[in-house]
């Protein structure tokens, strides 16, 4: 059976046990969701947006849906891959269930919490009704996958003019209790007006078996509101992740996505901001350090539907051995959307000549009173610069990493908690090989 029909025909043995209201909104959701993933089935080469990213190899996989096996974790078997240096709500899930145990939730001044609760009970009805599914795009096969099997995930509905006090870390761990498994996490977050908050998100395989990670998250972003939200993925070569990610920004707010990209064997990144207001700032920075065969695609919108907004675009890419990057950025400004400010930047550097980048950057313009710029470049390190320093007694593997680094150094330079910041440089090291003794 192909993992398509598994999926539909395992999707009513799902809603059986899914402890859903059936006469529910979510349950009529979830249906109109399994139907158009049947109808699209999975994307493949011949659509334009995966034009370079081949799926075909990693859904003949025999992925199971439901860990049959609990496998049980403590502390020490994940330490390593949380940031104990800082204070944190934890929210952390094993094989795409709750880990009360080891997390830090809260319902004092907001809600930071399971999203199972909040679809289950009706003090959150209005909520879920208000926001569930409303700007996840509803003709992405692999979105309307996770909207089908939605269960679990990060529950977050900060309040009006509520600074959260301490970053919120969603941690996604599979221990490998299956040997093929895909898991599907959903993270609904609310931020209300004037209130501002800091999101860590990683996905981690624990083991050597195989995993796919299809994940939505929807953020909505009230006026004035701000969101810092770090993206960390560095998993393991067997690991696959679709990461899904929806921002509708009301007049004035801020919202800032970093991805950094240095482990897995295939990650595909979708993300989207909508304007639905005036004044409003969105930045998206990444950086990928691949080596190996690994595969990562970027893929952006932002939708500039109001006048007098900014979009900020940075991504850079480190391609090592036979590692392939793709980009495609578009950044989209409607006819009403007069005075804004957007600018998109891609650069990446090919260390080996078995490496490969695609890259696509797009402007589509409907106003005539804007500035919008995008550039992409694709080199090699400076010869120059590294005989410079090579001449300088530095050896050609440090020297290599220090060019590099100064490459990658504006994105990280971006990153507003610095435990995370410490985090990053070391994660970066690590990747291209070398301990530099100091951090950015």
């Amino acid at each position: 059976m192909e993992l398509k029909e598994k999926l539909v025909s395992s999707f009513l043995a799902f809603e059986n046990k899914g402890g859903l209201d059936l006469d529910s909104n979510v349950h009529t959701i979830r249906k109109e969701a399994i139907h158009n993933f049947e109808v699209l089935g999975f994307p493949t080469k011949k659509d334009e947006e995966w034009k370079y990213t081949n799926l075909k190899s990693l859904l003949k996989n025999d992925f199971n849906l439901f860990p049959t096996t609990e496998k049980s974790i403590g502390f020490k078997n994940v330490e390593e891959y949380l940031i104990n240096e800082i204070e944190s709500y934890k929210l952390i899930f094993i094989d795409g269930v709750f880990s009360s145990f080891l997390s830090t939730t809260t319902h004092d001044e907001c809600d930071i919490c399971v999203l199972s609760s909040a679809l289950t009970k009706p003090k959150y009805k209005m909520v879920i009704d208000n926001y569930f599914n409303t700007i996840a795009k509803n003709n992405n096969s692999l979105s309307e996958l996770n909207t089908a099997f939605t269960k679990e995930g990060a529950f977050i509905n900060i309040p009006k003019n509520t600074i959260v006090p301490k970053p919120i870390q969603i941690i996604n761990f599979s221990t490998g209790s299956e040997k093929e498994v895909i898991l599907q996490p959903r993270n609904l977050i609310i931020v209300g007006e004037n209130s501002h908050v800091q999101i860590i998100e990683r996905h981690q395989n624990l083991s050597k078996n195989t995993t796919l990670t299809n994940v939505v998250t929807e953020i909505f972003t009230h006026k004035r509101a701000i969101v810092d939200y770090y993206k960390i993925q560095n998993d393991t070569s067997n690991s696959s992740l679709f990461d899904h990610t929806f921002i509708s920004q009301k007049r004035q707010s801020i919202a800032t996505i970093n991805t950094y990209s240095f482990g897995g064997k295939l990650i595909r990144n979708n993300l989207e901001f909508q304007h639905e207001g005036e004044y409003i700032t969105s930045n998206l920075n990444g950086i990928s350090i691949l080596n190996n065969k690994q595969h990562v695609d970027n893929h952006t919108l932002v939708n500039h539907k109001y006048p007098n907004c900014e979009s900020h675009e940075l991504y850079k890419g480190i391609y090592a051995d036979k590692s392939t990057g793709v980009f495609n950025g578009k950044v989209l400004v409607q006819q009403a959307a007069q005075k804004t400010n957007a600018f998109q930047q891609n650069n990446n550097i090919l260390v080996d000549n078995g490496a490969t980048i695609n890259a696509k950057p797009q402007l589509e313009i409907f106003a005539d009173d804007v500035k919008c710029s995008h550039g992409c470049t694709i080199g090699q390190l400076d010869e120059s610069a590294l005989f410079y320093l090579q001449s300088r007694g530095i050896p050609k593997k440090e020297a290599k990493a220090l060019l590099l680094f100064a490459f990658g150094n504006d994105v990280v330079e971006k990153i507003k908690i610095p435990q995370l910041k410490s985090r990053i440089t070391k994660l970066i090291a690590k990747n291209l090989g070398v301990n530099l003794g100091f951090e950015l």
